[in-house]
């Protein structure tokens, strides 16, 4: 049966706010306390859905979460109306205004391991949703994650859903953010590629100056979960050097699709045995490595430009498409190697250019923005149907953000008992809008 590689954006929320947040995300961490535009950072992310879509690759939509995150505030020992709360937040623990009221959950590569049916022992289509423990405003994301999958992916015949893992240490995962899945067809056997920063045990090398958020335990429990072939399962470590260079997650240094690896020469700790197993995982279909050369992209530029954190796409002729932020078209040197790319032949043959500002102020680009499910013909015929991307729905989801999001947001706003009304308001929308029902826990009481 002939299989698909869909993606699925998620859709920037209207608390998108520049809070700094993410220590060991440059530009989180650069642009704190910016005034931000959360319905122009919508309309680009659903302008980036609409022409992928328009170019014929599937395109899936998966909803914001609700913010600020009421029941989790209540958690701490915030009482009375909800206005109250968020009073007495602002005046007694300001800090947490803009955890609570992030909208990272934009950036779906973080929202979940997937493994295709063609990798796993009960030939469905498993999801994790990742626990994000490393940072509090991404850990409270997953209950509500969990719930969209199983709402968009509900046909228990095609797919399986599990729970995060335990929210410790010892098991922080990051979803897909550090997981590229290599293959011939997509609707054949594959390579699962994890990649971690450390290892709650042993002595490997790690990194001094900003956290690694990914565990190989983690990474082998997953592996585990969804019943993944060992001998076409490679778990390597990242360079901790590029970690506290401000790579966060391994798709700011690598990406991959098909049989294609696109990555920095500095990106792993050991890169001749990660190639050799990878290579060994695919058997007869062999491996294309493109290794960026420092000198002619150095690790800096790559965490600037996100070159990496970008979209490798399987045209219809059997190549591929790049989709890049135009901060790669700014700097010279990271242009001139892709204009470089293009011309020696390669299985790249085209690069496509998008405006993510708002995005990338935050941290998070193209590859940030999307997760990667493998469907076959009768998987992509179980997905709820609403959450696809075409004429009548980027019509619809335009509409809806115009009516709904703000075009200035400050951090000093998310006190605003009206941005919690007008946040609620607009998702409930939004829940019959793509038919999945509900799945706030203000539609839940």
């Amino acid at each position: 049966m002939k299989a698909f590689e869909a993606n699925f954006d998620g859709l920037v929320g209207p608390t998108h706010n520049y809070g700094g947040l993410s220590f060991g995300n440059v530009a989180s961490q650069n642009n704190t306390g910016d005034v931000s535009n959360p319905r122009e950072a919508a309309l680009q992310g659903l302008a980036k859905m609409k022409a992928l879509a328009d170019r014929g690759f599937r395109q899936g939509v998966l909803p914001p979460h609700e913010r600020p995150d009421l029941a989790t505030l209540r958690r701490l020992g915030f009482g009375g109306s909800d206005a109250e709360v968020l009073q007495a937040v602002a005046r007694t623990a300001p800090a947490l205004l803009p955890q609570v009221s992030s909208a990272s959950c934009m950036w779906t590569a973080n929202a979940a391991t997937v493994s295709p049916s063609a990798d796993t022992a009960d030939r469905r289509t498993h999801f994790t949703p990742a626990n994000l423990n490393n940072k509090f405003h991404r850990a409270i994301e997953h209950p509500t994650t969990g719930r969209v999958l199983r709402a968009v992916f509900a046909d228990e015949r095609h797919f399986a859903h599990h729970p995060a893992l335990p929210d410790c240490a010892q098991f922080g995962d990051e979803g897909a953010a550090n997981h590229t899945r290599l293959c011939g067809e997509y609707g054949e056997p594959g390579v699962e590629l994890f990649i971690y920063g450390r290892a709650a045990f042993g002595n490997e090398p790690a990194p001094t100056r900003y956290p690694a958020r990914q565990t190989r335990e983690a990474c082998e429990a997953i592996a585990r979960m969804h019943g993944l072939d060992t001998g076409r399962t490679v778990i390597a470590l990242q360079n901790p050097h590029v970690i506290d260079a401000g790579v966060f997650h391994n798709d700011v240094i690598a990406v991959g699709n098909r049989n294609v690896l696109f990555f920095h020469e500095r990106a792993f700790h050991d890169k001749p045995r990660l190639l050799a197993d990878v290579q060994h995982g695919l058997g007869d279909v062999p491996l294309q490595a493109v290794e960026v050369p420092d000198a002619a992209v150095s690790v800096a530029d790559a965490v600037s430009t996100y070159l990496f954190n970008s979209q490798l796409l399987s045209r219809a002729d059997g190549r591929m498409l790049l989709v890049v932020p135009d901060e790669c078209q700014r700097n010279e040197r990271v242009w001139a190697y892709l204009q470089g790319l293009l011309e020696s032949g390669g299985p790249l043959a085209e690069v496509a250019v998008f405006d993510l500002k708002q995005s990338m102020k935050n941290g998070g680009g193209p590859a940030c923005l999307r997760l990667r499910v493998v469907l076959n013909e009768a998987e992509l015929a179980a997905v709820t149907p609403g959450v696809w991307i075409n004429d009548g729905l980027y019509a619809r989801l335009t509409d809806w953000v115009t009516r709904h999001y703000r075009d200035r947001l400050a951090v000093a706003d998310l006190a605003d008992p009206q941005l919690l009304n007008e946040c609620r308001t607009a998702l409930d929308e939004l829940t019959r809008l793509l038919g999945i029902g509900p799945v706030y826990p203000f539609q839940l009481v």
